[in-house]
């Protein structure tokens, strides 16, 4: 005979009467009623699809470069690039008498006016129009001018080390614990398909997705009780913004942010209207319900493969996934990059 938890008894009277006509509500009740159904196909499995990733607007700015050291310059993955200029602050507020301007890339060649990826303008400015990840490096302009027309010819170098970039990944990972049937039973899993079916159906309107990550069921001593079978889900939360499609919706109200935090919302709405329905039941309890107070969320943010956060390396973008060097990434946390023997970065052979 398993027994059911002590505290985690249904209380009548202190309920609120919910509102019976509401979306959630009904959606509580249809998968309560799910638990009471007859035995039906195990299914074979779920499609677990990747989160997707966020998008940043690049603003047009106009980096200047530096004779003393290499400027860093972040553009966002696939996006336009701001505009590199091949001067020097003082420079950019001073007249030069015949400029020449000449780039060249990270592997020594030089970038031309007819370039399809990159755009060298009549003022020597370096445009990206649609940005890799295999762009990036460390870029030279080389720049002859005079002062003035008596003066002679002037040269300089000026370095830039151009990162790509991405957003970090950011989703809410869910965690909830339901009385279960029996671990073998194929109750659990026709269960398990249909509350995902339902927590799909619920974000869905907020261009956001459920994501399944783990589904596990173990039997559990409860204090001083029996035991008792209990479902462990884990589940995500993400949005579904693709890196080079647009956003879902333009209006500013539909950031992904503010989307995610509705998506949120919703879904802590259904596990406490799933209590609100158990407490209008009567005796006796379905075999698979919600175990109330064991939803918990966190908020995730983690940068995809191959980029990592570094607030001393990169300060101008602390809160970016700015591309790794060679060899640096870290898969162990999926957020920062290991320190390399580089001051340059993307020559780097080996990490510490």
């Amino acid at each position: 005979m398993e027994a059911s938890a002590p505290g985690r008894r249904r209380r009548r009277g202190w309920r609120r009467a919910p509102v019976t006509g509401s979306p959630l509500f009904r959606a509580a009740v249809v998968l309560l009623l799910s638990a009471f159904v007859a035995r039906a196909s195990p299914s074979v499995g779920y499609l677990i699809r990747l989160p997707r990733g966020f998008h940043l607007t690049q603003d047009a700015v106009k980096i200047v470069g530096s004779s003393n050291f290499p400027v860093k310059v972040y553009v966002m993955l696939h996006q336009k690039s701001p505009h590199v200029l091949c001067v020097t602050p003082r420079l950019r507020n001073s007249e030069m008498i015949d400029p020449s301007f000449q780039w060249h890339g990270p592997r020594g060649k030089i970038i031309s006016v007819e370039n399809s990826t990159a755009q060298v303008t009549s003022t020597g400015s370096l445009i990206f129009q649609n940005f890799e990840e295999s762009m990036s490096g460390v870029y030279t302009c080389f720049l002859e001018y005079k002062p003035t027309v008596e003066e002679i010819v002037k040269n300089l170098q000026l370095k830039y080390v151009i990162y790509a970039y991405r957003e970090p990944h950011y989703y809410y990972q869910f965690t909830a614990r339901y009385h279960a049937a029996p671990c073998n039973s194929i109750y659990n899993i026709s269960f398990e398909k249909k509350l995902l079916q339902i927590l799909s159906k619920l974000v869905l309107d907020l261009s956001c997705e459920v994501s399944l990550l783990k589904s596990e069921c173990h039997r559990v001593k409860m204090q001083r009780a029996g035991l008792q079978n209990e479902l462990f889900f884990t589940f995500s939360v993400s949005s579904l913004d693709t890196e080079k499609g647009p956003k879902p919706c333009a209006d500013h109200n539909c950031e992904s942010s503010k989307r995610l935090s509705k998506a949120k919302n919703l879904i802590e709405r259904f596990f406490n209207q799933q209590v609100e329905v158990l407490g209008r039941r009567a005796e006796p309890l379905p075999e698979i319900y919600y175990i109330e107070g064991t939803l918990q969320m966190v908020w995730i943010n983690r940068c995809f493969p191959g980029y990592g956060m570094n607030t001393l390396k990169h300060p101008k973008c602390p809160e970016c996934c700015v591309i790794c060097s060679p060899g640096s990434y870290n898969p162990r946390d999926g957020i920062h990059c290991l320190q390399c023997n580089s001051s340059l970065a993307f020559g780097a052979k080996a990490c510490l």
